[in-house]
């Protein structure tokens, strides 16, 4: 499997290259050259299969040339080992035609479990066989930062800085992060927004020598392999529901587009999807986008769902790669022209063509708020804000009544605890190995929307250079 960016400057590399390298080195994000095939006996042949089984089989053509096959089994399983419940993402029936799909039984109790909990032991595997240490840097909306740090704590090849906004992350999503106590991770409150974090990330891997200088990489959502561990989880509910013989709708809460992207990749290896419907809280530019062809930057408003607090939106390079014809020229010269003018209208045909597949809704907080109600009181279920928003977006967006309709659970209730007490009066509670997190020591550093001030505190402390 070879990748190539989505800017068509930097080199194609293998799978073992693009997890170590994160942003390619054109500011693009590295995408298969092409997608592998799943045919209609693929899919069959995983129904009644375990989910890590199902995982090594979506995934190997990805690594292949790059990871024995049982070596990668074996991540796998370790992977899922110790998420909470057997199936790693349970389904739950919430109406006759539509169900839920839990993503958020990992050890941070959010969907980057998923997918991190992989991406850790696959940097392991790679640097340990390479001889080689890395730098990690990663921006956090929330639910990222935690998932990556628990990940990679503790990892002799690994020193690892995460930034989230100060002051914008739910106190359980802050406190997962920073009463992490391991030498090798470090927390940075930046005085700004998450897009600020993320912007920052981008500077230091476009400043070519400080790069190189601190072998840095990533686990944000830019890195292919956080994508490709999530394709699985939506073949996984295909499956579950009948896939091949009939197709699925998906509703996805979504700011960074990422966790809807990897629904896309798996249509695109064959599953059969009628439509994916994205949902948005007040910082709703996708869903301007989807119902206006409106790509308008604005001021990132403070949510319920500060996941979801975001207003540029990373991922949508790799669709709008695809909906370019892969043309890496003409995707680099829109988002040169996104970052001049903040906007990015796209020609109609292409809009439309995306539009066939893609429906967008938008939840305020006080919509978040009935929706976690009204959830709770027609299905007894407790859900988070973000999830919640989603699955009202796909309520009301479902084209066809007869495709079963999949909401993607993407955090745990307790981790916005207050938001859920005040929409259904129930209190939801951490689960055990949680359960002393407001006790725990804190421990970040706080620095002001500075490329330069967050290079230093990288330099004090990595361990690039040093022999592993």
């Amino acid at each position: 499997m070879r990748y190539i960016s989505t800017r068509g400057k930097a080199p194609e590399l293998d799978f073992d290259d693009v997890l170590l390298t994160g942003l390619a080195r054109d500011g693009g994000l590295y995408v298969p050259a092409e997608w592998p095939k799943l045919t209609a006996d693929d899919l069959k042949s995983f129904r009644g299969l375990a989910y890590d089984e199902i995982a090594t089989r979506v995934m190997y053509p990805f690594v292949a040339g790059c990871i024995p096959e049982d070596d990668f089994a074996t991540l796998v399983a370790q992977a899922y080992a110790g998420f909470d419940h057997d199936a790693v993402c349970p389904m739950k029936q919430l109406d006759p035609n539509a169900w839920v799909m839990e993503l958020f039984h990992g050890p941070t109790l959010a969907f980057k479990d998923v997918a991190l909990q992989l991406l850790g032991r696959l940097f392991d595997y790679v640097l340990s066989k390479r001889g080689e240490r890395v730098t990690i840097a990663g921006a956090t909306s929330g639910d990222t930062g935690s998932a990556a740090i628990e990940a990679c704590r503790d990892r002799d090849t690994i020193d690892i800085y995460i930034l989230h906004p100060h002051n914008r992350t739910s106190e359980v999503q802050r406190r997962q992060m920073t009463t992490v106590m391991a030498p090798n991770v470090h927390n940075i409150a930046i005085d700004g927004t998450f897009d600020d974090c993320q912007d920052l990330v981008k500077a230091m891997f476009n400043d070519q020598p400080f790069r190189d200088e601190v072998n840095l990489s990533a686990v944000n959502s830019i890195n292919w392999a956080r994508i490709m561990a999530q394709i699985v989880y939506y073949i996984y509910a295909g499956v579950s529901l009948g896939a091949p013989d009939r197709g699925i709708t998906v509703s996805v809460p979504t700011g960074n587009f990422g966790n809807v992207f990897a629904g896309y990749a798996a249509r695109e290896m064959g599953l059969p999807v009628d439509q994916f419907i994205i949902g948005s809280n007040s910082n709703d530019i996708l869903t301007r986008f989807f119902q206006d062809n409106d790509m308008t930057a604005g001021d990132v408003v403070p949510t319920l769902s500060p996941s979801m607090d975001i207003q540029v939106s990373s991922n949508f390079e790799r669709l709008l790669f695809d909906l370019m014809d892969r043309d890496g020229e003409a995707v680099n010269d829109m988002l040169q022209q996104f970052r001049a003018s903040g906007r990015m209208p796209l020609e109609k045909a292409r809009w439309e063509k995306a539009c066939e597949l893609f429906s967008a809704h938008r939840l305020d907080d006080s919509e978040t708020l009935a929706a976690i109600g009204a959830i709770y009181q027609s299905s007894g279920e407790l859900v988070d804000p973000h999830t919640a928003v989603g699955i009202v977006s796909g309520w009301l967006q479902r084209r066809d009544p007869a495709s079963p309709l999949v909401c993607m659970a993407t955090a745990h209730p307790a981790k916005f605890p207050k938001a859920v007490e005040d929409a259904t009066g129930v209190f939801p509670h951490l689960p055990k190995h949680l359960a002393d997190l407001y006790d725990r020591e804190e421990r970040m550093s706080i620095l002001s929307n500075s490329v330069d001030a967050v290079q230093s505190e990288i330099r004090k402390s990595n361990r690039a250079g040093a022999p592993v």
